[in-house]
């Protein structure tokens, strides 16, 4: 494991940070062309420095290759106004070199040509009626084949899209529409501009022919619907009243939206939905006549990365659980909102499946491990279903109060910035009082789940039950839980509830009862995620 200090901070993956440098602004323009996939870019690069006498730094950007039958950039020049810097772009990476060391709090903007294919990133193709397109995809790291850009999370920037394009397209991306004018040509110039600052995997392109719709405004901002022609009917059906309804309530529980619109896409780039900020692309095969529960569900979930994920970010792939974990648990506490209790718990118990379905072949997997995108996947199933019961027990443990002001008060600290697994810790401890050492240590730094195995007795001149328990699965593993107990007498439709700590491998606990139980049963009201076998002896 290789382990990168910065600042007293420890970063588990090796990408090469700029210790020096803060990009603040990017200004991509693009020109794009119906005759070939080839790209012409100009990008303009707004860096700060934050000491003195650095003399480069580097950007990522795929190279044109052999490998990739010659797709990829190629640089044409780099230039600080007329100034035409020296520049060298090998392995996938662009270092510009400064002609004097620069000062400490010195802006500069650097600009630079570029053109090529794609290999990635950027998908230039049909849509699945036909239709030429161009359409982005860069999570996780992606980016980098079509942008000159810092391709890690660690590092937010404002941007801005000015797209020349055939005129038959509309041109969507983040932020505002500043202008769109008709060239003399037959092509036309479309600038968007992205006024709060995100990570470079959620700066976002799509050219097609759209059906455009406004569909309704949320606290002043814009929410749109961009289809295809052929769906312009059933698009705004699709995603208008989850939309809303999810930013209402997300706003009320965690805080203000952070962007200046909110524009759901029809895109054959994602296979699901992705959450680029203030333009959400979604599967274009999604969109049908009358919306799925599937669809509505991507739809809240892509809402809530605007919270998490988008305008709190992981500042580092180590932590991806602080955006898709989040996300998830944000989707279910939505559905308790909106359609109820047994919803919400029918929806837990359906992750909770999952969960164990994925250790059952992964059962060392940690929620918080060494990530990158160069090496692996950043995020596995149990990213999202695990990290969304991690904050449904966290929930449970400090109390609903507690749990919303920690999340309140971390939203409001991170806020437009970065964040970290032990930025939100502590959030949580100062919000609750308590020490949630243990707890992140052994849910998150650890593989494997609880599975517990025991069994009960009565014992009528004692008027108390008796049970036995063990955790039985791996025994590298060791997890410390609060177990609710359900009591169940004749007839009873809601159980008694005793709580116990398990803090040991095996156990015997004695719970006080009026008669003798009908039922005991563990965890009734579904607050824990383990498996469990509890039988009458």
């Amino acid at each position: 494991m290789i382990f990168i200090q910065i600042s007293g901070e420890l970063f588990a993956d090796d990408y090469p940070r700029n210790h020096g440098i803060d990009i603040q602004h990017y200004t991509f323009s693009l020109a794009l062309s119906d005759t070939s996939d080839t790209i012409v870019g100009e990008t303009t690069v707004t860096v700060s420095f934050k000491k003195n006498g650095i003399q480069q730094f580097r950007l990522d950007l795929i190279n044109s290759s052999k490998a990739r039958d010659g797709r990829g950039m190629v640089v044409r020049s780099v230039k600080s106004g007329e100034r035409v810097l020296q520049f060298t772009h090998n392995n996938d990476a662009l270092v510009i070199h400064l002609p004097e060391p620069a000062a400490s709090g010195e802006i500069v903007d650097i600009t630079i040509t570029y053109s090529g294919i794609p290999a990635d990133g950027l998908r230039i193709g049909d849509t699945k009626y036909g239709d030429r397109s161009f359409f982005s995809n860069n999570w996780p790291n992606r980016a980098r084949h079509w942008l000159p850009v810092i391709d890690h999370p660690y590092d937010k920037a404002t941007s801005e899209f000015i797209v020349t394009a055939p005129l038959r397209y509309q041109v969507i991306s983040n932020g505002l529409l500043k202008e769109e004018t008709n060239l003399h040509n037959g092509d036309k110039l479309t600038h968007w501009k992205q006024s709060v600052p995100i990570p470079s995997w959620l700066f976002v392109l799509g050219v097609a022919e759209f059906a455009i719709q406004y569909v309704d405004e949320f606290r002043g901002k814009s929410v749109q619907s961009w289809v295809y022609p052929q769906d312009r009917e059933i698009g705004s059906r699709n995603f208008a009243e989850p939309t809303m309804h999810s930013l209402r309530f997300f706003s009320e529980y965690i805080g203000p939206f952070a962007y200046e619109k909110l524009a759901n896409i029809q895109s054959p780039s994602v296979g699901g939905g992705m959450e680029a900020a203030t333009a959400v692309f979604y599967s274009e095969n999604a969109i049908q006549e009358e919306q799925t529960p599937w669809l509505h569900n991507v739809i809240v979930h892509e809402v809530a990365h605007h919270w998490f994920g988008n305008a709190v970010t992981e500042s580092t792939w180590d932590d991806a659980w602080l955006s898709e974990g989040f996300a998830t648990y944000f989707t279910l506490l939505f559905r308790e909102h909106a359609y109820g209790r047994d919803d919400f718990l029918n929806h837990l118990d359906k992750a909770k499946k999952r969960v164990f379905e994925y250790y059952s072949d992964h059962p060392e997997y940690k929620i918080v491990d060494t990530r990158s995108p160069e090496t692996g996947p950043v995020t596995s199933l149990a990213t999202y279903q695990k990290g969304a019961w991690i904050l449904h027990m966290l929930r449970n443990l400090v109390g609903d109060p507690a749990f919303k002001k920690g999340i309140q008060s971390y939203y409001h600290r991170y806020m437009n910035s970065t964040a970290s697994t032990d930025d939100f810790k502590f959030e949580m401890e100062q919000a609750s009082g308590n020490n949630l050492d243990a707890y992140f240590n052994q849910w998150l730094y650890q593989g494997g789940n609880p599975v517990v195995e025991g069994h009960w007795s009565y014992h009528p001149e004692q008027q108390v039950v008796t049970v036995q328990l063990s955790q039985v699965q791996s025994k590298q593993y060791r997890f410390e839980f609060p177990v609710e107990f359900g009591i169940y007498y004749d007839e009873q439709i809601l159980p008694d509830v005793a709580t116990r700590l398990m803090d040991q491998q095996r156990m015997e606990l004695k719970i006080s009862v009026e008669e003798e139980p009908e039922e005991v049963v563990i965890d009734p009201h579904s607050k824990l995620l383990a498996k469990w076998n509890l039988v009458k002896k």
